[in-house]
């Protein structure tokens, strides 16, 4: 790959994250509660994937019932995800939700002994040791009155959600696209949270549906695809270092568009946080 060539990938890979990381601004901003947002994010970004997956030929074929099994389970680690991390957003602000979520990637590392024949490294527990410290620093005083902890806690349930759909994923369907597999996780989870559109409020999609699109559009189907794509030119750990900005344009987005002012307390939590992120990318990569 020529340097021009992979300065446009770096680019791509780049827009991916900023993309994906408008997530924390429009979660918190959208006002209807958050299966509904979430239903809705899935069912418009399962038409815009499967338009795409048309216009690309790309198969959609499942190769036998285990794996079908398998994408119904990431389907609902995936909007257990979705749904808890939402929560934190609403409870705390965007700075806290996202760097809490982003204790998935020290999460996963400790998991994966768990899921595969992968050996337990005991690194993992001193990496798993900084991301508690940061997460001490970022949670204000110990009130579980306090809706700021209650949204670290909050992004630590979505974290290990999240960790557990990536290992699910990994584990059984590696023969599939990037982009079917996002396809059907996103229309299983439309299914599955139907019930949430009877029991919820869901009149205020008259108003929030522009901001509801950009998240279902921009966010889920374009974001994801571009970042699943780039994993073709970059090594996962060079992916997931770039990825592990994402906090920080969360944070600089939501200063300019919901006036959020992160406290020294985020700076501090979120660098130790997002150190260890890239310390085990680094050695994931070296290994």
């Amino acid at each position: 790959m020529n340097d021009k060539s992979h300065l446009n990938h770096l680019l791509w890979l780049t827009i991916a994250t900023i993309l994906i990381s408008t997530s924390g601004a429009l979660g918190k901003f959208i006002d209807m509660p958050t299966p509904v947002i979430i239903w809705w994010r899935s069912a418009l970004a399962a038409v815009f994937l499967f338009i795409f997956c048309l216009y690309k030929k790309i198969n959609l074929k499942i190769y036998g019932g285990k794996d079908r099994w398998t994408f119904i389970l990431a389907a609902v680690f995936m909007g257990a995800h979705w749904i808890t991390y939402f929560y934190a957003l609403k409870l705390s602000n965007v700075a806290i939700g996202m760097l809490s979520l982003f204790t998935f990637p020290v999460i996963t590392a400790i998991l994966e002994p768990l899921f595969s024949k992968v050996k337990f490294d005991p690194i993992h527990i001193l990496l798993g040791l900084f991301v508690l410290l940061g997460v001490f620093i970022l949670a204000p005083e110990f009130d579980l009155e306090n809706t700021h902890l209650q949204g670290v806690f909050f992004g630590l349930l979505s974290a290990v959600c999240y960790s557990i759909r990536i290992l699910i994923l990994k584990k059984h369907v590696k023969q599939y696209n990037g982009t079917m597999l996002m396809f059907y996780q996103v229309a299983l989870l439309s299914i599955i949270l139907l019930p949430a559109l009877y029991y919820m409020e869901t009149s205020n999609i008259k108003t929030q549906y522009p901001y509801v699109i950009l998240l279902a559009l921009l966010t889920t189907a374009i974001g994801h695809t571009l970042f699943i794509n780039s994993l073709k030119y970059f090594k996962a750990s060079t992916a997931s270092i770039i990825s592990s900005t994402q906090p920080v344009f969360g944070i600089i987005i939501a200063f300019f568009f919901l006036n959020e002012i992160p406290t020294i307390h985020t700076f501090v939590g979120g660098a130790l946080i997002l150190a260890t992120v890239v310390i085990e990318s680094i050695r994931s990569k070296n290994k």
